[in-house]
C-alpha cells in the first residue's frame, strides 16, 4: 500500500512522528488525545456579528427585556424565541437586544448558525456544543466524544457564569435543547418556525411580523441617507409596499438606488412591478418580494460580480472565505466581492468567524444557484464545482503537512479543468502566539463543514476521488479534536466513493483509518468486520507488508472486545512478520502491546523483556513519544519483580519525555507506577502525591472514568491519613510498604 500506513498500536502512524501525537492507549483503552494537564484561562468569547439598524421593533425589543426581566427576578435563564418570514429581521432584532446586554453579561456571548436552510442539512447540536466548548476554554482533546458528556460540560461550565448566546436559524426545539446553558444566562432562538415547544424550557416566543409601511420608509430613508425619499415620498411608499414590508428586501433595493445616485425612486418602483409579476409564480413561503429585489440588484451587477454571485450559489456550504472566490475567477473576485457586498448580497461574517468571510442569506443562495443553473451551462457548473473541491482538497493537503509533515498521504489528482497552480492559498498560519500545527488544526475545523460538504457532493458530482482523497487529508483533524462524528461519516462516504472507483489502496486506506475511528466511538465489532475486510483486500492484492499491519489492528480490536488471548496472538504474529518485511518501528509497537497485555496479566518478567526491546528499536526509528511509553511500561514491571533502582530510572525518564510530548494519559500511566515505586520502599506521602497528579491528568484529558484512573483514585483513597495523622500535633506514624500486584496494569 503506497503512502502512510498505520502502525500496528492503532493511531499510531509509521515512519517519524512529529509534534503532536495521537495514540491508541496502552492495551485496554481507547484511542486517547494526550493533552496539557492543566486547563489554561481564556479570554471571555465575543462572538455576536455586529449588529444593524432596525426600525418599527421598539414594542418586541420590550417584550424581550420583560421577559428577561421576570426570569431574572424568579432566578431562572432567559430564553426567548423569535420567529418569521425569512428577510423579516429576526437575527437583526436578536442582535440589538444581545448587544444591549454585554454590561451585564461579562462571562461573554456564544453565536451558532443552526442552519435550518443549509444545503447540507441542519447543524448537529453536538459539533455546536463542542465549539462552544471549546470556545469557553476547553482543550480541543479534553472534548467528551459522547454528545450527553459534552451538554453535561457546558452547562457545568455556565452554571455559575453570566454569558448570552444566540442561536441563529433553528431547525427544531430538539436542535435547541442540548445547547441551552445553564445559571442565570441569557439564550435568544430565532427560526422560520413558530417553536411553541420551547416555552416549555420557559421560553418566550415572539413573532415578527413585516415592518409598517411607515417604518419600511424609515429604513428605506436610513439605507438611501440623501434625500431622495423626502422628495419622493409617494413613490418610496409605493416602493416598500413592493417590498412587502421585508428589511431584507427593503434594503436590496435601497442597496441598488443607492449606487444609482441620481435615479428617481420611480424607476426602481416601476422595476420592481415588472419583477413582482413575473416571479409571482415562483413565490415560496410568501418570500417572491425578496426574490424580485434580488433579480433587481443582479441585473445591475457588473458581469464579473454577476458571474461569481453565480457559481457561488453552486458552493455547498454556508460560509465561505475570499480565497474560494478567487479560486473560481481569479483576482478579478476582489472588486467582484465589494460589488456582492456593497448590494447587500453577501453577508460579512469576518467578526463572527475570524478573517475575511462572507455567507448568504439563504434566500440569496437560492436565488443565486437558481441563476446558476439557468445561466451557466452543465460543463461551467461542473468545473466551478470541482475547482470548489480542489480547493479545499488542496489547502487541507497544505495543513496536512504542516501537523504531519513526514506522513505520506494518497496520491491527490487535479480534476479536470483544475490547475493547481489556480487554487488560492487559504491563510493558515500562526496568528498570536500559536504553532504552526494548532493555528492548522484551527483552520481545518473552521472549514470543517465545507470539507464534509465536498465529502458528500463528491459522488453526485461525479468527481468520487475527491471524497476519499479530502477524508485522508482530514485525518490529522478527527482524533486530534474528538471529532467522532464526522470522522465516521467521511470515511464511511470515502469507502463507498473509493470502492466505486475500484481503488484497493484507498478502499484500504478507508478501511483501517476509519476502524480506528469506530474503536474510539466504542463500535469495536464494526471496527474489527473493517479491519478484516482490509486484510483480505491486501491479502488479494498481494500486499504482504499491508496485511501485516492489519494484524495489530485486528489485535487491538479483539483486546476491546475482551478476547485477550487472541488479541496477544494477533500481536505475536505482527511483532513476528512486520520486521521481516521491513517495518521495524510497526514491529516494535506490536511488541509494545504484547508487553502490555503481559503486564496486565501479571507475567511482569515477559512484559519487562518485550517492553525492553520495543523501547530500543523505537528510539532507532527516531520515536521518541512511543519509546517513552515503553520505558514507561518497563518501569512499571520492574516495580512489581521488585527491581526498585531500575524501575525508578526507567519511570523518571519517561515521566520527563512524556511531559515534553503534552501526553497527559500516558503520564498519568507512568505517574500511578511511581506512585507504586513509593509504596514498595515506605513512602506513603511521596506515593499520594503521584496519585494526586495522576487522578488530576486522567480528569484533565476526560478519563476519569477510565479503569486506570479508578485504580489510582481508589489507591489514593485507601492511602489518605486518618484525622488524627492529618493534624500538625500529631507524630508521624510508620509508612508501611504496598503491594504492587494490584495494580501493574495502570
Amino acid at each position: 500500500m503506497r503512502g502512510h500506513e498505520h502502525s500496528t498500536n492503532a493511531n499510531e502512524l509509521s515512519g517519524t512522528v512529529h509534534g503532536f501525537v495521537v495514540q491508541a492507549g496502552s492495551v485496554h483503552g481507547g484511542i486517547h488525545v494526550s493533552g496539557a494537564g492543566a486547563r489554561e484561562e481564556v479570554p471571555p468569547p465575543w462572538q455576536l456579528p455586529p449588529s444593524v439598524r432596525i426600525t418599527d421593533r421598539a414594542d418586541e425589543l420590550r417584550a424581550l427585556e420583560a421577559h428577561r426581566g421576570r426570569a431574572t427576578e424568579d432566578g431562572h435563564p432567559t430564553l426567548a424565541a423569535v420567529s418569521g418570514l425569512g428577510g423579516v429581521g429576526k437575527t437583526a432584532v436578536a442582535l440589538a437586544w444581545l448587544h444591549t446586554l454585554r454590561p451585564h453579561f461579562p462571562g461573554g456571548q456564544l453565536y451558532a448558525d443552526l442552519g435550518a436552510q443549509a444545503p447540507d442539512g441542519p447543524a448537529d447540536p453536538g459539533e455546536v456544543v463542542a465549539r462552544f466548548l471549546r470556545a469557553l476554554g476547553v482543550p480541543s482533546g479534553q472534548v467528551p466524544p459522547a454528545l450527553g458528556e459534552r451538554v453535561a460540560l457546558y452547562r457545568s461550565l455556565t452554571a455559575g457564569r453570566e454569558l448570552v448566546v444566540l442561536l441563529d436559524d433553528a431547525a427544531t426545539a430538539a436542535q435547541v435543547r442540548p445547547l441551552l446553558p445553564a445559571g442565570r444566562c441569557v439564550t435568544a432562538v430565532t427560526s422560520r418556525r413558530r417553536m411553541p415547544g420551547l416555552s416549555l424550557d420557559g421560553g418566550h416566543v415572539i413573532h415578527l411580523e413585516p415592518l409598517s409601511t411607515d417604518a419600511a420608509v424609515e429604513l428605506l430613508d436610513a439605507t438611501l441617507a440623501d434625500g431622495r425619499v423626502a422628495a419622493q415620498p409617494d413613490e418610496a411608499r409605493a416602493l416598500v409596499l413592493l417590498c412587502a414590508g421585508l428589511p431584507l428586501a427593503v434594503r436590496i433595493a435601497g442597496a441598488r438606488l443607492a449606487a444609482r445616485p441620481r435615479q428617481r425612486i420611480t424607476a426602481m418602483v416601476q422595476a420592481l412591478s415588472e419583477e413582482h409579476e413575473r416571479l409571482e409564480a415562483l413565490a415560496i413561503e410568501g418570500d417572491h418580494d425578496v426574490r424580485a429585489a434580488l433579480d433587481l440588484s443582479y441585473q445591475g451587477l457588473p458581469p464579473t460580480a454577476a458571474r461569481l454571485y453565480r457559481l457561488l450559489g453552486l458552493h455547498p456550504g454556508r460560509e465561505f472565505g475570499a480565497p474560494v472566490a478567487r479560486t473560481l475567477l481569479g483576482e478579478d473576485a476582489v472588486e467582484a466581492l465589494d460589488a456582492l457586498h456593497d448590494a447587500n448580497l453577501l453577508v460579512d461574517v469576518a467578526e463572527a468567524s475570524g478573517g475575511e468571510r462572507y455567507r448568504f442569506h439563504d434566500l440569496v443562495r437560492l436565488h443565486a444557484a437558481a441563476l446558476a443553473a439557468q445561466d451557466e451551462g452543465g460543463d461551467e457548473r461542473a468545473v466551478a464545482l470541482l475547482r470548489i473541491g480542489h480547493h479545499y482538497l488542496a489547502n487541507a493537503g497544505r495543513a496536512e503537512e504542516v501537523i504531519e509533515p513526514g506522513r505520506a498521504s494518497l496520491e491527490r489528482e487535479f480534476g479536470r479543468g483544475v490547475e493547481p497552480e489556480s487554487i488560492a492559498e487559504e491563510g493558515i498560519g500562526p496568528v498570536d502566539g500559536q504553532t504552526a500545527a494548532d493555528a492548522a488544526l484551527d483552520w481545518l475545523e473552521r472549514e470543517l463543514p465545507n470539507l464534509m460538504a465536498v465529502v458528500r457532493h463528491a459522488r453526485p458530482m461525479g468527481a468520487p476521488e475527491l471524497a476519499w482523497q479530502v477524508t485522508d487529508a482530514l485525518w490529522p483533524l478527527f482524533p486530534r479534536r474528538g471529532l467522532y462524528r464526522e470522522w465516521v461519516e467521511a470515511h464511511r462516504e470515502g469507502l463507498l466513493a473509493a470502492e466505486e472507483e475500484g481503488n484497493g489502496e484507498a478502499t484500504c486506506r478507508m478501511l483501517t483509518s476509519g476502524a480506528l475511528g469506530r474503536l474510539e466511538t466504542g463500535d469495536h465489532a464494526e471496527g474489527l468486520a473493517m479491519f478484516e475486510r482490509a486484510a483480505a483486500s491486501f491479502q488479494e492484492r498481494g500486499d504482504a507488508l499491508g496485511h501485516a499491519r492489519t494484524l495489530n489492528y485486528r489485535g487491538l480490536a479483539h483486546q476491546r472486545l475482551g478476547q485477550q488471548d487472541r488479541a496477544a496472538d494477533h500481536f505475536a504474529r505482527a511483532a513476528a512478520e512486520l520486521p521481516v518485511l521491513g517495518d521495524l518501528r510497526a514491529g516494535a509497537l506490536a511488541r509494545f502491546n504484547l508487553a502490555d497485555i503481559a503486564l496486565a496479566q501479571g507475567r511482569y518478567e515477559i512484559a519487562a523483556v518485550e517492553a525492553e526491546a520495543a523501547r530500543l528499536t523505537l528510539e532507532a526509528a527516531g520515536d521518541p513519544y512511543n519509546a517513552a511509553r515503553a520505558a514507561g511500561l518497563t518501569g512499571r514491571a520492574c516495580v512489581a519483580l521488585g527491581r526498585l533502582d531500575r524501575a525508578e530510572a526507567e519511570l523518571s525518564a519517561a515521566l520527563s519525555a512524556l511531559r515534553a510530548e503534552t501526553a497527559g494519559f500516558e503520564a498519568a500511566h507512568v505517574l500511578g507506577g511511581l506512585a507504586r515505586l513509593s509504596e514498595r520502599r515506605g513512602q506513603r506521602r511521596q506515593a499520594r502525591q503521584y496519585y494526586r497528579e495522576a487522578v488530576s491528568l486522567y480528569e484533565s484529558v476526560c478519563r476519569s472514568e477510565s479503569a486506570e484512573a479508578v485504580g489510582a483514585k481508589a489507591r489514593l483513597d485507601a492511602l489518605e491519613p486518618p484525622e488524627a495523622e492529618s493534624s500538625p500535633s500529631a507524630p508521624p506514624g510508620p509508612e508501611p510498604s504496598g503491594d504492587d500486584r494490584g495494580e501493574a496494569g495502570a
